[in-house]
């Protein structure tokens, strides 16, 4: 696993980066299949945050956690990790085995309005829509923009209020 340690508005020291890759490698013996991860450390006035986003065979695992302190932001965002990662084991499972998944209540995040905050690129394989609600839940997102797998358009699936989903698709 290739771990990459990023530092904005804030130099990563040789002690941060040694910290920081311990912390994520051992992630490798829960997934073995781990390509990349992906730490930006951060800070802000007193807030340090910590992001860290694990490719795994095409899907994206991703947590972030701010403190007061850069060390114990990265100790908290890897206790996010570890409950995604088992989420994501325990749903590798259960789609092998053929249940139904459950769903999570979704968690509401304060959202600023009137302008673009941030901005992302990132690749879209395509994929059915089941594929994409996964990879909904293992960014905890309340939605998913992918390039459907049979017709090439793009999608979006989405959370309901009801925990449902929802599935967005173009007309032509």
């Amino acid at each position: 696993m290739k771990i990459v340690v990023n530092g904005r508005h804030l130099e990563v020291t040789p002690a941060l980066k040694s910290y920081a890759e311990e912390k994520i490698g051992k992630f490798e013996k829960y997934l073995s299949n781990i390509t990349e991860a992906i730490v930006t450390v951060s800070v802000e006035k007193y807030r340090h945050k910590a992001e860290v986003l694990l490719k795994v065979n095409g899907a994206l695992i991703q947590a972030e956690s701010v403190t007061g302190e850069v060390y114990s932001a990265i100790d908290e965002v890897v206790e996010k990790l570890e409950k995604q990662v088992v989420k994501y084991k325990e749903k590798l499972k259960t789609r092998r085995k053929g249940e139904k998944r459950t769903v999570e209540a979704a968690h509401e995040e304060h959202v600023e309005h009137g302008r673009i905050i941030k901005h992302k690129r990132f690749d879209m394989k395509p994929m059915g829509a089941e594929e994409a609600v996964h990879q909904m839940e293992l960014l905890d997102k309340d939605f998913f923009v992918f390039v459907n797998d049979i017709s090439g358009d793009i999608n979006v699936v989405y959370r309901r209020k009801d925990s449902n989903y929802g599935l967005i698709e173009p007309v032509k």
